[in-house]
């Protein structure tokens, strides 16, 4: 294969291969939580605690990945977690308790650990000058994947049954994500010359090393933002449908907000992965977290299916951004020799907090309060105010 389609290739399978992770995170826990409440007697907080472990796996592997890729490389990691995806969604087709279903969370939270952080340091290797809008369409990928198997996901446990949906969904999922992995390989020029690059201090075409990052102010409040503005958008994956229920909608038009959720998810991720190349980093973060506090104050407020569909594709829009553009944020500020250590660091306040004070947290409120979603939405909105502060001063 030629240089010139080497690139194109990677950017492709790099898509391929995050696409199951991200369905598998962002809808399968929305979809069937209803299914898991009813089978086997939990409340809503139980439910939301699926994505606590789904996040505290992201927080462990995250970094860990980062610096597993440095010895055996990102086609290998990839290989490995297709292969957690999908045999962990077929056993999951089985699970007798909730318990279980923690347990299929977690793994599949690890499997995109294990394919994230190689997909981003790949893309960015191959496109420098482009690094948002590449990071974007892998990050667009990753959120947009359960936009579209959201419905797809209803339609199967309707019309297949639980188990029969899960075993073909994670042979689906093993087998493309084997398939994508020898593709994940960084040019060889730039493999070269990055390990020969300086780790002494910032600047052009330096790097900062994990010790260095972590003396910055910056490094900080990215972190923050990831836990703040990471439990207010993770939280509209369980919140979504179920206040949807509570409003009166059927499954199947409550999941139409999930959906929008999702859809904007995906495809913001595109849109300011890019306009963070034209603009800035901090300016497309701050405005699109600013909007998604107003659209959770919003949500209580008004009525109709298509208003809480936009105002939850708002804050879907705003979490999209902050995976699309923290990556080359990150980069601008540490440099690429030690990207995927050091934004893998940033990763357990997404992986820790971020479930705890999102889902979980919301959850459980919405279980001592009897289903009210104001006091649950006013919390998660002034977590994006905080977290548009915090971004806007994040910089190299």
């Amino acid at each position: 294969m030629t240089n010139r389609l080497k690139g194109p290739v990677a950017l492709t399978a790099s898509c391929a291969a995050i696409f199951w992770p991200g369905a598998f995170i962002f809808s399968f826990p929305g979809v069937m939580g209803q299914y898991w409440q009813a089978t086997f007697d939990v409340g809503r907080g139980a439910i939301g605690q699926t994505l606590f472990f789904v996040l505290a796996a992201v927080g462990i592997f995250m970094f860990l990945t980062g610096r597993w890729q440095e010895k055996i490389g990102p086609a290998w990691l990839t290989a490995i977690g297709g292969v957690l995806c999908g045999t962990s969604t077929i056993i999951v087709g089985q699970a007798a308790s909730i318990n279980h279903v923690y347990l299929w969370a977690f793994l599949v939270g690890a499997s995109s650990s294990l394919i994230y952080i190689p997909a981003l340091t790949i893309v960015q290797q191959w496109y420098p000058h482009r690094r948002g809008l590449v990071s974007g369409l892998v990050s667009m990928v990753f959120g947009l994947s359960a936009a579209i198997m959201s419905p797809i996901f209803s339609q199967m446990l309707y019309y297949l049954g639980y188990a029969p949906m899960t075993l073909i969904l994670g042979l689906v999922a093993l087998v493309i994500g084997v398939v994508a992995a020898p593709f994940m390989r960084p040019p060889k020029a730039l493999e070269s010359s990055l390990s020969g690059q300086s780790d002494s201090g910032p600047g052009p075409g330096m790097s900062l090393t994990v010790a260095q990052s972590l003396r910055t102010r910056t490094f900080w409040f990215l972190w923050l933002t990831w836990a703040l503005g990471g439990a207010a958008g993770i939280a509209m994956v369980t919140l979504s449908t179920s206040f949807g229920l509570a409003r009166g909608l059927v499954i199947k038009e409550a999941v139409l907000i999930l959906t929008a959720f999702n859809l904007t998810n995906g495809l913001s991720r595109l849109a300011s992965g890019h306009l963070s190349d034209l603009f800035g980093r901090n300016k497309t973060m701050t405005l699109a977290f600013l909007g998604a506090g107003c659209a959770y104050l919003l949500l209580p407020l008004v009525e109709g299916l298509v208003s809480w569909a936009v105002l939850a594709a708002i804050v879907g829009f705003a979490f999209g951004t902050l995976f699309a553009v923290s990556a080359p944020l990150a980069s601008d500020c540490f440099g690429m020799k030690r990207f995927g250590a050091i934004f893998g660091l940033v990763f357990t306040a997404y992986g820790f907090i971020a479930g705890a004070l999102g889902p979980w947290l919301s959850g459980h409120l919405l279980d001592a309060t009897h289903g009210d979603f104001s006091l649950v939405f006013i919390y998660l909105a002034i977590f994006c105010f905080t977290s548009a502060l915090l971004i806007k001063y994040a910089k190299p």
